[in-house]
């Protein structure tokens, strides 16, 4: 059981050193995402994911991914080359805080 426990504990430590910065991430997204993924994470082309509201670590590891070519696209692979591990950390913390309502018809 106290292996458990140590191994939860580490998880949220890990997690919470890798948040970043939401405010910084905020200003970065409307220098390199918002063409197009729109100001607040909600695209503004129809075949661009949205990302507001994203998990965290979903979005950084995209962006790393897209970073060492194990993703491809050719637009994101130029954005995420030019983005730092700090950088990726706080437009993933910006994105994760933008919080959505969905109405059902």
């Amino acid at each position: 059981m106290p292996l458990v426990l140590l191994a939860g504990a580490a998880l949220t430590m890990s997690s919470a050193a890798q948040a970043g910065d939401a405010a910084a991430g905020r200003q970065k997204a409307a220098q390199v995402c918002a063409v197009c993924h729109g100001a607040n994470g909600l695209a503004v082309a129809p075949e661009t994911p949205n990302l507001a509201g994203e998990p965290e670590g979903y979005i950084a590891r995209q962006l790393r991914a897209f970073r060492s070519g194990k993703r491809q696209h050719e637009v994101m692979a130029v954005i995420a080359k030019g983005l730092s591990d700090e950088e990726i950390d706080n437009l993933a913390a910006w994105f994760n805080s933008i919080k959505l309502t969905a109405t059902v018809p």
